[in-house]
């Protein structure tokens, strides 16, 4: 069975969300160096640097991004009603429905 549309899923995601959660998990799960994940997944290692650190402190704060939630934004702006509601695990992350 051929799976290379579902390799490249993974190893070149076509979202912004997606891109930034594999390259934080590049960085915090496979221990890859910052700049061998900014060149693959095209981030300047300045931008990817300013990133983990985000990441790293909103962790700390117990407020890890929730980076499926991404859409909600583009919604609002595009005139859509969005209604959130709190995840249970994390009453500060809203759930997105249209």
């Amino acid at each position: 069975m051929d799976d290379s549309m579902c390799l490249r899923f993974f190893l070149e995601p076509g979202q912004s969300t997606h891109r930034r959660y594999e390259a934080l998990r590049a960085i915090f799960v496979e221990g890859l160096p910052v700049d061998q994940v900014a060149d693959r997944f095209g981030y300047r290692p300045a931008a990817l640097r300013s990133l983990i650190s985000r990441f790293r402190s909103g962790c700390r704060a117990g407020n890890a991004p929730p980076f499926s939630f991404a859409t909600a934004p583009v919604a609002l702006r595009a005139g859509k009603r969005v209604k959130t509601k709190a995840v249970p695990s994390s009453p500060k992350s809203p759930i997105v429905a249209s």
